[in-house]
């Protein structure tokens, strides 16, 4: 008897040690299928996340599986709905269905259409689409139609015929926004670069060749590598049709100060930048600019600070599309548990720029 009632006691104590116990006190949605957990007095089985009060640990048992639960008597808590899709999978189901909508569309639909067809309030779902997709629905319609004028452009024979077949009911309000959407004068996007004149020049430093090129707007690349001809070509590749210019003296005082960042990164990036990407990607990117030297975040703590928290595999997209080495600081993101992960230049040129920032030798 003594026995059992010991056994009993201890229950509580296993419980609240057990991993699993923290995530359901968090209500930690990550854990959401990874394991179940049931409730002796009340009878049911929830996920980690369940808003339901919190459970004594005395009458918590954990489950592998949902089965496993519905094995032992238990039956699925209405408030959570255990044995549904996890509310996760279903938001990004809604989200990537109204992102199909809006692409589908000549006319972006109204929040208010988009939320009723998900089922939701619309600032529930102007939330919900905020943490998945990292943009609001409205600035991904506007990414949408940017995507559709860039193409239009291409094919059609006039410039204002571009713009309304991409949707825009006024060309004055494209021409007001077209230096954000294109970098440069529709004109001059339609011939792939011309007349957009570009200074670059190729340096050396202590991670290899150095590019950096500007247009009229400020810095627009600074590359790293080991082959000086590859980041020219990059550069070509990028602005085909573009006059690209060798650096002036003055320019010459420009690459200099990149090579100073480089060399000492703890300094500012004070530098005129023209950053060219899309709306999700510039957040990114000023969130980037916006860590200290000497330290680094974590790709969920950058989705987190732009407002996107699930948006972790997207914030390493951007930074993995950064065109501005050292400028805007995506060696400073770093995996959760503190690992460097990929570099666009190269891991090794990354723990190096964090070392001299930290003043750690590698």
């Amino acid at each position: 008897m003594n026995a059992v009632m010991k056994s009993s006691a201890a229950k509580p104590v296993m419980t609240e040690r057990d991993p699993r116990w923290g995530a359901v006190v968090r209500r930690d949605a990550a854990a959401d299928g990874t394991f179940w957990y049931s409730v002796a007095t009340t009878g049911v089985y929830c996920r980690p996340s369940c808003g339901s009060r919190r459970p004594r640990p005395e009458n918590v048992r954990f489950h592998a599986s949902r089965a496993d639960a519905e094995r032992a008597g238990f039956r699925a808590c209405k408030r959570c709905k255990p044995d549904a899709a996890p509310l996760a999978d279903q938001h990004a189901a809604l989200v990537t269905a109204a992102c199909r909508w809006i692409e589908a569309e000549e006319t972006a639909p109204s929040l208010a259409e988009l939320a009723a067809a998900a089922g939701m309030s619309p600032f529930h779902f102007h939330r919900v689409f905020k943490s998945i997709a990292g943009v609001t629905p409205k600035q991904y319609a506007l990414a949408q139609r940017a995507g559709r004028v860039r193409s239009a452009l291409r094919k059609a024979p006039r410039v204002t015929d571009a713009v309304y077949d991409a949707g825009y009911n006024s060309s004055a309000r494209f021409y007001e926004n077209s230096a954000a959407i294109l970098g440069m004068a529709p004109q001059a996007y339609r011939r792939g670069g011309a007349e957009a004149r570009i200074r670059f020049a190729i340096a050396q430093c202590s991670l290899g060749a150095l590019l950096v090129a500007a247009s009229e707007r400020g810095v627009c690349a600074i590359t790293l590598g080991d082959d000086a001809d590859a980041l020219a070509r990059e550069l070509q590749d990028r602005f085909p049709n573009a006059e690209l210019i060798g650096g002036d003296p003055a320019f010459e005082r420009l690459v200099a100060r990149v090579v100073g960042l480089i060399e000492a990164p703890r300094r500012r990036a004070d530098l005129p930048l023209d950053i060219r990407g899309s709306a999700f990607q510039q957040r990114v990117w000023q969130a980037l600019r916006e860590i200290p030297p000497g330290s680094t975040a974590s790709y969920a703590e950058i989705a987190a600070r732009i407002g996107a928290p699930r948006a972790v595999r997207a914030v390493a997209g951007a930074c993995a599309a950064n065109p501005l080495a050292v400028a805007i600081p995506c060696h400073r993101v770093i995996k959760r548990d503190g690992a460097l992960s990929g570099y666009r230049w190269g891991v090794e040129r990354k723990r190096e720029l964090l070392a001299r920032e930290t003043g750690r030798k590698t």
